[in-house]
């Protein structure tokens, strides 16, 4: 069962990895006016896309895997992992909305600013460190 924890931790990491990086790309997108720096960052966004989204996919099955093997109890002292739950849902739901971004850009459909995006992007390390601290310390 260690291989699959660090094989979590490795799959988590990179989603991550993805997550910081794809609205790092917006915000130079929604910058940029350059056509041939737009075709390469609307390339660049559509590679990294497809390569997180099956990261992110074995993350989500391995955290299964080890939720159903350590039979953790639902009750009271765990309403931690209630709230990573939750969590994770709202990276779920964050990593759909990118793809839906990428495509508004694929098709020139972006309608907001750069600063937007900037703001956008704290999202997924705001997530991380609340799951991190639910995960460590178990607050309630």
């Amino acid at each position: 069962m260690l291989w699959v924890k660090a094989l979590h931790i490795i799959f988590i990491t990179s989603w991550f990895a993805g997550l910081f990086y794809l609205p790092r790309l917006f915000v130079n997108h929604a910058m940029s006016t350059d056509s041939e720096t737009i075709a390469r960052l609307k390339l660049m966004e559509h590679k990294l896309i497809r390569f997180m989204t099956p990261l992110g996919i074995l993350a989500l099955i391995l955290g299964i895997w080890l939720w159903s093997y350590f039979d953790f109890y639902m009750g009271a002292g765990w309403r931690w992992m209630h709230v990573k739950l939750m969590l994770v849902a709202v990276l779920i739901a964050y990593h759909a909305y990118c793809w839906k971004i990428c495509k508004d850009f694929a098709a020139d459909r972006n309608t907001r600013s750069h600063r937007w995006y900037r703001f956008f992007n704290e999202i997924p390390v705001l997530v991380l460190a609340a799951c991190v601290i639910l995960v460590v310390v178990k607050p309630f």
